[in-house]
C-alpha cells in the first residue's frame, strides 16, 4: 500500500500489501521532494563506504522510500593501498570491478527493509571491453538469483575520468554489446548509461555514441543519465539541448531520461532563463523521466549532505504540471518501469 501523509514537510511513503493510495496529494501543503532515488551510489569511488543501514536511515528521514542500489563500476585501483597508508602519489588508474555489486547484494539481502524498497543494480560492466559482461551477470545471478533488476550506471563516455585511463566506447565496442543487450531484453532490465553529450568547446562531440546505442538497440530500455550533461559542459544552449532531447525521445520510445546530479541544478535548472526549456521537455515526456541524488556515499557522507542533495535535485519539481509531478516527483514513472504493484497518489484538485 502506498500512503501519502505530511511528515516534516516531505512525502512519507509506506509499503505494505498491494492496495493503492486513497488520499490525494496536495501540492500546496506537501513537499515537492521526490520519493524515488533511482540514482544512489551505496559504494564510493574510493575509500570506505557509508554504513548501509545508516544510508537507509538517511533516505527514510528525507521521505525517500524507493532507491536503486548502485555501486561504482570503475574504482581506483590504489584504493586499498591508500587505506593501508601506503604511497598513493602515483598515477591514478580506474578499473572495473564486481566487488561493489557483491557488497551491495549482501547488504540488501542481510538487512531487508519493509518501509524502504531497494532495487539492486549491476554496476560492473566495462562497456569498452564488453566480452565478459554476460558471464559476470551469470555469476551474480548464481549467488543472488532474481535480486538484480537493473544494470548501470555504466560509462559510455565520461570526460571526468579521462585522466584516469578511461576512454570513450567506440562504435565497434557498441556493436559488440549485442550478447548482453539481448539478455537485458529477455529480462526486461533497464540499462543506465553515463554518456556525456559533449563539452563547452564542442557541445555535441559525443552525441553520435548515444545515437548509435539507440539505433542499434531500439528494443532495449536505456536511461540517459543527467540528460547527457557534465561539469565539462556548463554552458550548453538550452534551446539546442531541448531540441536534441525531444528528437531522441520522439524517435526512440524506449529511451528514458535521468535528471539526477546537481550539475543540472547548478548550471541549468536554477537559471530562470534556461529552466523553462527543461520544464517543457519534462512535462512532455514525464512518463519516461527518473529522479535521483547521484550521491556517492563514502564513510564521511552526512545526513545533511543527503538532505541537501534531495532538495537541489528536487528543485525543478516545483515547476512541473500536475501530471508530470505525479510521474516524476511521486514516482509513478519509476513504478511503471519496474512493474511495481504500487501507485502514486493522485494530485488534489
Amino acid at each position: 500500500m502506498l500512503i501519502a501523509r505530511c511528515c516534516m514537510g516531505v512525502l512519507a511513503v509506506l509499503l505494505a500489501g498491494g492496495a493503492l493510495a486513497e488520499a490525494c496529494f496536495d501540492r500546496e501543503t506537501e513537499s515537492h521532494h521526490f520519493v524515488v532515488d533511482s540514482h544512489l551510489h551505496f559504494q564510493p569511488f574510493s575509500g570506505r563506504s557509508l554504513d548501509h543501514l545508516k544510508l537507509v536511515d538517511y533516505m527514510r528521514d528525507a521521505g525517500v522510500r524507493f532507491a536503486n542500489v548502485y555501486g561504482i563500476g570503475q574504482t581506483r585501483i590504489e584504493d586499498w593501498a591508500c587505506l593501508q597508508h601506503r604511497d598513493c602519489s602515483g598515477e591514478q588508474i580506474i578499473k572495473p570491478t564486481m566487488k561493489n555489486d557483491f557488497v551491495n547484494a549482501k547488504n540488501v539481502t542481510n538487512y531487508f527493509q519493509r518501509d524502504v524498497r531497494l532495487t539492486l543494480s549491476m554496476t560492473f560492466p566495462d562497456l569498452q571491453n564488453p566480452e565478459g559482461i554476460l558471464t559476470r551477470m551469470n555469476i551474480l545471478d548464481e549467488d543472488f538469483p532474481g535480486y538484480f533488476q537493473w544494470i548501470g550506471e555504466s560509462n559510455v563516455v565520461k570526460q571526468a575520468l579521462f585522466n584516469m585511463g578511461h576512454e570513450p566506447a567506440t562504435l565497434e565496442d557498441i556493436e559488440n554489446w549485442a550478447p548482453f543487450m539481448a539478455e537485458l531484453r529477455r529480462r526486461d532490465m533497464p540499462l543506465a548509461l553515463h554518456s556525456d553529450l559533449g563539452n563547452d568547446d564542442e557541445p555535441t562531440k559525443y552525441l553520435h555514441l548515444m545515437e548509435a546505442v539507440l539505433e542499434r538497440y531500439p528494443d532495449n530500455t536505456v536511461v540517459w543519465m543527467h540528460l547527457g550533461m557534465s561539469r565539462e559542459q556548463r554552458d550548453m544552449n538550452p534551446e539546442d539541448h531541448a531540441r536534441i532531447l525531444r528528437r531522441l525521445m520522439e524517435r526512440h520510445p524506449n529511451l528514458w531520461l535521468d535528471i539526477s546530479w546537481t550539475v543540472l541544478y547548478d548550471y541549468y535548472f536554477s537559471d530562470d532563463d534556461r529552466r523553462p526549456y527543461y520544464v517543457d521537455v519534462l512535462n512532455s515526456y514525464s512518463n519516461r523521466v527518473l529522479t535521483g541524488t547521484d550521491m556517492v556515499a563514502s564513510e564521511f557522507s552526512s545526513e545533511q549532505q543527503y538532505e541537501r542533495l534531495v532538495e537541489l535535485n528536487s528543485y525543478i519539481n516545483r515547476f512541473l504540471d500536475d501530471r508530470a509531478f505525479r510521474n516524476i516527483a511521486l514516482g509513478q514513472s519509476y513504478f511503471d518501469l519496474l512493474s511495481f504493484d504500487v501507485e502514486a497518489p493522485a494530485i488534489c484538485d
